[in-house]
C-alpha cells in the first residue's frame, strides 16, 4: 500500500482529496435535501430515516399559494427570457459589428446592475415604478427581472457574435445573399450556442430572483423564492426541503442539458470588453 501511494505521487493524492472534498461540499447539501424531502420519520442518531414517505410532497402541492407561485415563477422566467432575447440580441449584434462612439462605455454600463448592492438599486427603481403605476403589476415584476439579467443577455451574445468571422459573412454576400439571409443562415447559427447559454442564465436568474419581486410585486405576485422564505420559517424543514428541490431542479436540468455549449472559453470571452 505504501508503494502504491509512492507510485502515484503526492500531487495526485492531493488532487484526489481535493476532488472528494469538493464533491462532498457540493453534493452534501443536495443529498441532505433529497433525504429530507422523502422522510417520513427520522430520529437522532439514525444515519437515515426509519420511514420513507411522499407526504411532504403532497403537503406542499396542496398549499394553494405554493402551487400558484411555482406556475407564476416559470411564466415570469419564460417571459423575461423571451423579451430579453428580443431586446438584447440586436444590441449585442450592434456591439459586436458596429464601431460607434462610447460603445465600450455602453457595454460596460450593463455591468452596473451587478456592481452595487441590489437592494439599494431595487429601492431606487421601486420609487420610479411607484410614480409610473408599475408597483404590484406583472409588467413591473418583469421589468425589474429584465434589469437584473441585461448583463448576461448582452455580454455573452456580444462575444458570440464577435467569434463569427466577418470573412464568412462577406463570402455569403459575394455570392448574392442579402444581409438578412446572411444573418439568418450564417451569423445566427454560429452564435447560437452563446445565445443559448445567455438564455439559460437569464431564465435561471429570473427564476431565483427574490428581492426585486418582493419590493415590486408584493402582495399579488409571490414567486417561488418569496414563498420559500415563509415556508422555511413557518413550516417544518421537510416541506422546505421539498420546495428547495423544486426550486433547484430546473437549474440542474438546464445546466446539464446545456453542458455541450458551456465552456470556460465561451464564458471567459463573454465577460471581456474589447
Amino acid at each position: 500500500m505504501r508503494w502504491y501511494f509512492k507510485a502515484i505521487g503526492p500531487k495526485k493524492i492531493f488532487e484526489f482529496v481535493a476532488l472528494v472534498v469538493f464533491v462532498i461540499f457540493f453534493m452534501g447539501p443536495l443529498l441532505n435535501l433529497a433525504i429530507l424531502a422523502f422522510t417520513g420519520k427520522w430520529n437522532y442518531p439514525d444515519l437515515l430515516p426509519s420511514v420513507w414517505s411522499l407526504k411532504w410532497w403532497t403537503f406542499v402541492f396542496q398549499q394553494q399559494d405554493i402551487a400558484k407561485s411555482i406556475g407564476l415563477s416559470f411564466v415570469i422566467a419564460a417571459l423575461v427570457t423571451g423579451i430579453s432575447i428580443v431586446l438584447c440580441i440586436p444590441a449585442a449584434y450592434a456591439f459586436a459589428r458596429i464601431r460607434f462612439p462610447l460603445s465600450r462605455f455602453f457595454l460596460f454600463s450593463f455591468l452596473l446592475t451587478h456592481a452595487f448592492p441590489k437592494m439599494g438599486l431595487y429601492v431606487s427603481i421601486a420609487v420610479l415604478f411607484y410614480k409610473f403605476g408599475l408597483m404590484n403589476t406583472l409588467a413591473g415584476v418583469i421589468l425589474i427581472h429584465i434589469i437584473n439579467v441585461l448583463m448576461f443577455m448582452t455580454w455573452i451574445p456580444t462575444s458570440a457574435f464577435r467569434n463569427v468571422h466577418t470573412a464568412q459573412e462577406e463570402s455569403a454576400r459575394d455570392v448574392g445573399a442579402s444581409p438578412f439571409r446572411v444573418f439568418r443562415s450564417i451569423t445566427l447559427p454560429m452564435a447560437l450556442p452563446g445565445i443559448l447559454v445567455a438564455s439559460i442564465f437569464t431564465f435561471l436568474n429570473s427564476l431565483d430572483e427574490a428581492q426585486g419581486t418582493f419590493l415590486v410585486g408584493i402582495p399579488d405576485f409571490k414567486t417561488m423564492p418569496i414563498v420559500m422564505y415563509s415556508i422555511i420559517s413557518d413550516y417544518p424543514a421537510y416541506a422546505g426541503a421539498v420546495f428547495s428541490i423544486i426550486l433547484t431542479a430546473p437549474s440542474i436540468i438546464l445546466l446539464v442539458a446545456a453542458q455541450r455549449f458551456v465552456s470556460a472559453d465561451v464564458l471567459a470571452s463573454g465577460f471581456q470588453i474589447k
